[in-house]
């Protein structure tokens, strides 16, 4: 146990007696009960069962379509888009545990209460996997005190992030989950299979349920790579076992999702022959080189690797040589401006700089300060192998938080792990505060700058001053001003129609409707959004051609939309900019609407 290598198992054993504050699986109990109880007493108090995300929405329509008897393989949101629907990239996979548990509780408690239990039962309950993960990897990678530093640091983290609230069904929680366990696997320094297996199979699930994950399990490869390298027969087994769980498990997950007709076809979005024929060949000959090659020099190694390397890049320029650049570089300059360049997970860190400065600290600090005592462990030659691996995972996870910020939630939850042990080596030096008060600040110091949710504060104050954060200043939001229940209500009244209006309504006009809707935020509905928008923009006499060539639709303006003022104000002579200025053109007829509700709605005179 001294170099601190356990695996979950032998920290739980009970062969030798050992303090109760040394047990993973209880510390995992003492740690996850309130972090539990908590999270239970926030949705409870919540207003929604769904979380605020237009994803955790949307998650739902799709799984009350696969409970009504959509086929699983079809993955069409058909009330989405223009005629025919749009074709959704989401994973099954993650439709499926919350399709289960309603299906468990509808038959005793009616299908809204059954909804409402499994949307908060599913992202609470992961919470506590997060927690296992963070806590083996603290063990593995320093002990005891690192272990409890790992967990108290992931507790801040879970709390202080809406990754893990009831109602939040997106997959990025279960995308952390693999994440983390991911890094407790590979920290792993005496090369287990088991821990090099698991690690397989977690990369390839990760990948099967989200394709943005994609660059860090690359990052992964390399590491388990360039260790075979660097160890040779010593990582044999766990090259293999890695390579072996990778294919074995991607395998599994695209066979079992991917309808046949989609085999061959590549997109780079989801799961598809692009990811899948990548996985294999790089798991499939890492694998092979290890069982061959373990026993060569280390230039034989490298050698082998290199040439492994330029078959895979030769299967990517073959079978898809589109996803090796941005998958979203391809959008209508028209889109990219007035939606893309304006959702908040997908700005870069300069437009965070320009726009939201007070949040750069919350944002990177941490990620940022994690491989920077990575780089400086490495440099003073303190366990080099172990710190490289956790400078790779960090400042990979970091790279991609300063293209879209959406990262930042993996980076932060990644510099757990190196902060921890160095809070650990502080808190020996201070002795428990005896060392002195140089010590004993250093040590408080460091791990006040350490947790993300400090520096929100800190932005925040900086930003309000005191007084405006004790007041409680209200955030104006967008998406509350759209949606109020009088609104949705209005809608609910009229016969199932084509719904044109915000992206931003889409999907909740989806959940609580029989309405189609034209646009909502996703970049495959893409041709539903660009007509939405030449709508807004069009003078008056041509936006009605183009709403008649739809059918006879219902346009729903919310004047309070953000993207609607946007369009308003560059188009002063177009559509949305008449109705926000109350001009109604002659061919739209007021439909009646709830006192106080934002959303306007008209339909076509014939």
């Amino acid at each position: 146990m001294a170099n601190g290598t356990a695996t979950l198992s032998e920290a739980t054993s009970t062969d030798a007696p050992r303090p109760f504050w040394s047990s993973l699986r209880w510390m995992v109990l003492v740690y996850g009960v309130p972090t539990v109880l908590f999270l239970v007493t926030r949705f409870l108090t919540a207003p929604d069962y769904v979380g605020r995300d237009n994803d955790d929405v949307m998650r739902l329509v799709q799984v009350r379509d696969l409970l009504t008897g959509q086929s699983w393989f079809d993955l069409t949101q058909v009330r989405l888009g223009l005629e025919g629907g749009t074709l959704m990239h989401w994973s099954r996979l993650i439709d499926l545990p919350i399709a289960t548990l309603i299906s468990i509780f509808r038959p005793f408690v009616g299908t809204e209460q059954a909804e409402t239990l499994a949307l908060g039962f599913w992202p609470i309950s992961l919470a506590v996997p997060l927690l296992a993960a963070m806590g083996l990897a603290g063990r593995r990678a320093g002990g005891v005190d690192a272990m409890h530093f790992c967990l108290g640091l992931t507790v801040i983290f879970i709390i202080t992030t809406n990754r893990f609230l009831g109602g939040s069904i997106d997959h990025h929680n279960v995308q952390l989950v693999l994440v983390a366990a991911m890094a407790a696997m590979l920290v792993d320094r005496t090369y287990r299979a088991a821990s090099y297996a698991i690690a397989g199979l977690a990369a390839a699930l990760a990948i099967a349920i989200g394709a943005e994950t994609t660059p860090f399990v690359a990052m992964v490869c390399a590491v388990v790579a360039c260790q075979w390298v660097w160890a040779g027969r010593k990582a044999l087994r766990a090259t293999v076992a890695f390579g072996l769980s990778l294919v074995a498990g991607l395998s599994l997950f695209f066979f079992a999702t991917v309808p046949p007709r989609l085999y061959l076809a590549a997109t780079c979005d989801n799961l598809s022959i692009a990811f899948y024929s990548l996985a294999l060949t790089g798991g499939g000959l890492l694998a092979l080189a290890a069982a061959t090659l373990s026993d060569r020099s280390a230039v034989a190694r490298m050698i082998a690797l290199g040439a492994c390397g330029l078959v895979v890049i030769a299967v990517a320029l073959v079978v898809a040589p589109q996803c090796l650049g941005n998958p979203l570089s391809g959008l209508d300059p028209l889109l990219r401006e007035l939606w893309l360049d304006n959702v908040t997970e997908a700005r870069s860190f300069v437009a965070v700089a320009k726009t939201e400065p007070t949040s750069l600290g919350a944002y990177y600090f941490a990620g940022a300060f994690a491989a920077l005592v990575c780089a400086w462990r490495i440099w003073r030659r303190d366990r080099v192998d172990l710190n490289l691996i956790l400078f790779a995972l960090v400042f990979s996870s970091l790279m991609i938080a300063l293209i879209q910020v959406r990262g930042m939630a993996f980076s932060n939850l990644l510099a757990i792990v190196p902060l921890a042990l160095l809070l650990s080596d502080l808190r020996a030096r201070s002795k428990g505060g005896t060392a002195g008060t140089g010590a004993s600040l250093l040590y408080v110091g460091t791990l006040l700058i350490s947790v993300p949710v400090v520096w929100a504060i800190a932005g925040e104050l900086f930003d309000k001053g005191i007084g405006g954060v004790m007041a409680g200043e209200p955030q104006a939001s967008n998406g509350e001003a759209c949606l109020t229940a009088a609104s949705l209500t209005d809608l609910e009244g009229l016969a199932p129609s084509l719904i044109v209006g915000p992206s931003d309504i889409g999907a909740a006009v989806l959940r609580h409707t029989q309405h189609r809707v034209l646009s909502a935020p996703y970049h495959r509905n893409a041709a539903g959004m660009l007509t939405e928008l030449k709508i807004g923009l069009a003078r008056t006499e041509d936006a009605a051609v183009m709403l008649r060539q739809l059918g006879r639709p219902i346009l729903a303006f919310c004047a309070a939309d953000v993207q609607a003022r946007m369009i308003a104000a560059r188009a002063p002579q177009g559509l949305y900019a008449e109705l926000a200025a109350d001009h109604v053109p002659a061919f739209l007829s007021p439909l009646p609407i709830s006192a106080g509700s934002p959303i306007r709605l008209y339909a076509l005179k014939p």
